[in-house]
């Protein structure tokens, strides 16, 4: 009897649940064609209303996996592990975590995102070092793995292809926000990557996508329990992100840090908590190490002996960028050409920030997109950013605005201006909130 594309949307429109054979029917007409943009428009918005449940959005993640290439990893020297963020502002943990689980004898075939919206992209951050191919083949990937022991990059043509095609008709017809559809679209490519393990951070907060607690568990949940029913061992760390991650907010300015954070030049607290925390829950997936106290001690030693910065280095110079970039960061990235310090209308000490707002004002500078087609200035930014808790006044400016021209530069100090609060700072505040995922270990979160 012949399947009927129109048929499958009709049960999911009702409430029904569908079969694995059914989602992948029609995934397997998404990819090859044989099912129209408007019967997969019609079936994302069935599921935007119906909602899936745990096995659907298994089978759904599973058929988008499969619609291209799976890779393998079979000389690999020790588990093949990766870590995904639901993005926010200033968050460039996958710069150092790579490189860190690299230098702590791991594999990690990051695949990441380009930033839209808000929220800024690893790509974008990596594109500002000159020479650098975020998009390589598949040749040039195995060969940056063997060099560095970590890569990170973009989505090939060939792996999950049918989850680009959702995604695109998801962005034009109100359904990005379907939980069922972005757990399928973020673990798909995982899946594809041929990972062991994978550890998600879920933000939450005024610059996270999923703003309210709540809203961040259910899509954290939804993501741990369909991973590990398609097979990856996966776990969840719910996060901060009521302010920026890194003092610095942009494309360059991020890399920058990161490398700064990465030679212990400089470490921004809260970042350097995320950071390790993300790393130890790594390394006791992936079974590098005991316990949580051997973890740290592990990722202290890598970053405290250069070996940390040294797989950053092979990384960048294996995906054809500069041989002495982490050496000489600032002669290889772009620098805006005007850069000014934006003073709060009085002293005080930061409360709370719009943290989105700040993100926009990135997007607003050149330093963002709003369009998947849009050009990014990878020079322009924000440095210095005061976060909560700290005084501000005539001496310490609520950042530095790097930007095309002094109207921009004074445009943004506005949104800036505007986006902090002063007053009293809450007296609790965590950088990571609860994990998801198995009995948590014993890990300081404050």
């Amino acid at each position: 009897m012949q399947v009927l594309p129109q048929e499958i949307i009709r049960k999911k429109r009702d409430g029904a649940s569908l079969t694995r054979e059914e989602i992948a029917f029609l995934i397997s007409g998404l990819t090859e064609g044989s099912v129209s943009e408007g019967q997969v428009a019609a079936f994302a918005m069935a599921v935007f209303f119906r909602g899936m449940d745990m096995e659907e959005r298994v089978g759904l993640t599973l058929a988008m996996r499969d619609s291209g290439d799976v890779l393998d990893w079979p000389d690999a020297t020790g588990p093949v592990l990766d870590k995904h963020s639901t993005g926010g502002v200033g968050d460039n943990v996958s710069l150092m975590l790579a490189p860190i689980i690299a230098a702590c004898g791991a594999i990690v075939p990051m695949i990441s995102g380009r930033g839209l919206g808000h929220g800024g992209g690893t790509l974008d951050k990596l594109d500002s070092i000159p020479g650098y191919q975020s998009q390589p083949g598949e040749t040039l990937l195995r060969a940056a793995i063997a060099e560095a022991g970590c890569a990170i990059i973009g989505q090939t043509d060939d792996l999950a292809p049918a989850d680009r095609r959702l995604y695109a008709i998801r962005d034009v017809t109100a359904t990005v926000e379907s939980v069922a559809l972005i757990t399928g679209s973020i673990l798909s490519k995982k899946l594809a990557a041929g990972l062991q393990g994978l550890v998600l951070d879920v933000k939450t907060g005024t610059g996270a996508f999923m703003t309210e607690y709540e809203a961040a568990k259910e899509l954290a949940e939804s993501l741990v329990a369909v991973a590990n029913g398609a097979g990856l061992k996966t776990s969840a760390l719910i996060t901060d992100m009521n302010e920026p991650l890194a003092s610095a907010a942009g494309n360059a300015v991020e890399v920058m840090n990161a490398v700064a954070y990465l030679t212990g030049e400089h470490r921004d607290p809260r970042l350097d908590g995320v950071v390790h925390a993300l790393a130890a829950e790594m390394l006791l997936l992936g079974n590098v190490v005991d316990g949580v106290d051997e973890a740290d001690a592990l990722i202290e030693r890598v970053l405290h002996d250069g070996r940390a910065a040294e797989h950053f280095q092979a990384m960048v110079s294996a995906l054809g960028g500069p041989a002495d970039f982490v050496e000489h960061p600032s002669a290889y990235l772009p620098h805006a050409p005007v850069t000014e310090a934006v003073m709060p209308d009085e002293a005080g000490t930061v409360a709370a920030i719009d943290t989105r707002a700040l993100g926009l004002a990135v997007v607003a500078l050149g330093g963002g997109r709003t369009r998947a087609e849009d050009a990014i200035d990878h020079s322009v930014g924000l440095t210095q950013l005061a976060g909560i808790g700290d005084a501000v006044g005539p001496e310490r400016p609520l950042c530095l605005v790097h930007a095309r021209d002094h109207d921009a530069a004074s445009a943004a100090a506005g949104t800036i201006r505007a986006a902090y609060r002063l007053g009293e700072p809450p007296p609790d505040r965590r950088f990571v909130y609860e994990r998801v995922g198995g009995e948590p270990p014993e890990t300081a979160q404050d």
